[in-house]
């Protein structure tokens, strides 16, 4: 009977694993660390789990480290894992770095950054 018991508890804590996974950026336009012939329109970063806007945030920042504008963010109306944030303006020749904070719908929270570059 302990061993039943040992091997109910060990299946019911490998099934909450995933409930209590948190949202993993799994591609992104630009690309992680790519070049890019031209200044991009929006930047939109694809997540493992659904997002909570309201509870997330991304930010663009200049070679300097200066901010730079983007519009609302909002998710792609089929993906609730899709999160696009409108680039306002046209960047310039450097690398940008963008760090992003996002909230998945079961209330995890992660955050991480990456770099890419627009070619002069």
């Amino acid at each position: 009977m302990f061993k039943s018991l040992l091997a109910a508890a060990a299946i019911a804590a490998l099934g909450t694993g995933q409930a209590c996974a948190h949202a993993r950026l799994i591609r992104a336009e630009p690309r992680v660390g790519t070049t890019v012939a031209q200044s991009p329109v929006e930047l939109r970063l694809s997540f493992s789990e659904a997002i909570d806007l309201a509870h997330s945030k991304v930010v663009l920042r200049a070679a300097g480290g200066a901010p730079v504008a983007l519009g609302t963010l909002r998710l792609d109306r089929s993906d609730g894992r899709l999160v696009v944030a409108p680039v306002l303006g046209t960047l310039g020749p450097a690398t940008y770095r963008v760090e992003w904070s996002m909230t998945s719908a079961d209330t995890h929270q992660t955050d991480g950054d990456f770099k890419f570059t627009v070619k002069p």
